[in-house]
């Protein structure tokens, strides 16, 4: 029987000094949750990374008025820290991690789930990826430059750790709450590669994966560099020795006690 305490959506945002842009990008959530959840109750979570600029402060603001919306204040520990803190306060039903600069527009989170609107049903897939890949995806003002590093990374996924999913990297991911809290528990990256290891996690564990397409807009303020590129990278290339070894052979599989 379902909790009818439980929201039914948790949107998760990990944000580092984001005080320039986390104020529209809240407001654009909220301003489409509230049109499409209909009676389906959300709750929208930020987690300050150990932020130094007003990120914090920005968003206690806003929470003040709007009691769905919650500052995760947490010591910094990079992007997978922050994504693994935030899934595991979040209460949803349904999990959605959520780039801080909403390079996806908000009324794409409704493709992640069959239908429209309120009338919309549960994900296809136990862990469902925005893809700027898949079929039906597109790309706006992107360097062709930031097009290639990407695709380079894309490769060496695949070569070094998964394969099957042509867009590992993107910052928008729906997760069912069972898939949350097995998978979560286990990630150990803290860095960019996290998402890499939280998708071998899942299919490891059986649970189901699926390629959404998104519309996704290039913009500035990326805190990737190339050190940090080619820590992912190495990092990548660990979550694949782990696989061959069978290190994530402990996560619980999906329908296990």
């Amino acid at each position: 029987m379902r909790n009818l305490t439980q929201p039914y959506l948790s949107v998760v945002i990990p944000a580092f000094n984001e005080e320039e842009r986390i104020a529209s990008t809240v407001e654009a959530l909220v301003a489409y949750l509230e049109s499409w959840a209909g009676e389906r109750t959300w709750e929208l979570l930020v987690v300050s990374d150990g932020s130094t600029d007003s990120t914090a402060k920005i968003v206690s603001d806003i929470s003040a008025g709007n009691s769905k919306v919650r500052l995760v204040d947490a010591p910094h520990g990079g992007k997978g820290a922050a994504v693994r803190r935030g899934m595991d306060e979040a209460a949803g039903e349904w999990r959605f991690l959520c780039d801080a600069d909403l390079s996806m527009p908000a009324s794409n989170l409704g493709r992640f789930f069959e239908g429209s609107g309120s009338n919309s049903g549960n994900p296809r897939y136990d862990v469902s990826i925005g893809s700027r890949e898949a079929q039906g995806a597109k790309r706006f003002s992107e360097p062709r430059s930031r097009h290639i590093k990407g695709r380079l990374f894309n490769y060496a996924v695949k070569v070094l750790a998964l394969r099957g999913i042509e867009d590992t990297q993107c910052g928008f991911k729906l997760f069912s709450a069972e898939a949350a809290r097995k998978l979560f528990p286990h990630q150990s990256l803290d860095g960019w590669a996290f998402d890499v290891e939280l998708l071998v996690l899942a299919k490891t564990a059986k649970f189901s994966i699926g390629e959404i397409p998104i519309d996704w807009y290039y913009g500035e303020g990326s805190k990737m560099t190339l050190t940090k590129g080619l820590i992912a990278v190495l990092d990548v290339a660990r979550v694949g020795l782990n696989r061959v070894l069978r290190k994530y052979g402990s996560v619980e599989r999906k329908g296990g006690a």
